[in-house]
């Protein structure tokens, strides 16, 4: 199976962090962002295509043409079309079903194993915040499946207002490309793949179906790396203490 990471942006956010690397590649605990989305991937994830554009050559020349058993390929984002201009990059290179997932959010590996399950959905991982910030609105129909997602405006920073957040980590397939692209927001340049995607399947009568987590870390701004250092120490120190307690057959 094919996953799709999109790394073009440069992080305006991260202010000077972003002057010589690209913000994927922006260290949390000594490794890049992007590092640890490809360590989350399940060996069912066999196959890499990564969107670049700002300061790509620095993910080039750091992963080179693979990961492990994963083949890596580029495709270079010229212009910074949207989240789904960048995918639409890529769609002669898919193939059946296929991953997206953002270059810098970190995300857990049985997260991705549920949204990449078999089935004919498409899937979009959410989680439940105390306050969206930044993260995209997920709107449920009666049946539970997702009907909108309301991105986020610079008038919406401000507020505390809690919800169902998007994570950007989905599953499509490729009849996602015989749909339009949708832009963002009426008179926008950009074409924005959640938009895109809520209209796709229900032209198509796709059920959009969320997947519930509790573990995904959005990296917006530069104290979130320092949150992100924090959470995966303890992460880590928890598996090593389950580790510990459990018992060794001879």
């Amino acid at each position: 199976m094919q996953a799709v990471i999109l790394a073009a942006g440069r992080g305006t956010r991260m202010v000077e962090l972003t002057e010589s690397v690209p913000k994927p590649m922006l260290l949390v605990a000594g490794k890049p962002l992007l590092e640890y989305k490809l360590e989350a991937l399940p060996d069912d994830i066999d196959e890499l295509v990564i969107i670049t554009g700002y300061l790509g050559d620095v993910i080039r020349k750091h992963f080179g043409g693979g990961f492990g058993e994963k083949k890596i390929s580029y495709i270079e984002q010229k212009e910074l079309d949207g989240t789904a201009g960048a995918l639409w990059k890529a769609k002669d290179m898919l193939r059946e079903r296929f991953l997206v997932m953002m270059g810098d959010d970190l995300y857990a590996r049985e997260d991705v194993e549920a949204c990449i399950a078999p089935g004919e959905n498409w899937r979009l991982v959410v989680q439940e915040l105390p306050e969206l910030y930044r993260a995209g609105r997920i709107e449920l129909d009666e049946e539970g499946h997702i009907s909108e997602i309301i991105e986020s405006s610079k008038e919406d920073e401000g507020r505390r207002a809690s919800g169902l957040a998007s994570t950007n980590l989905y599953c499509f397939d490729t009849r996602l490309f015989s749909q339009p692209l949708v832009p963002k927001h009426e008179g926008s340049l950009e074409y924005g793949l959640p938009q895109t995607a809520v209209a796709a399947a229900r032209a198509l009568g796709i059920v959009f179906e969320p997947v519930f987590t509790d573990q995904w870390i959005q990296i917006t701004a530069p104290k979130d790396l320092v949150y992100a250092a924090e959470i995966l120490a303890k992460m880590k120190a928890a598996e090593e203490k389950k580790a510990k307690k459990q018992p060794i057959h001879p």
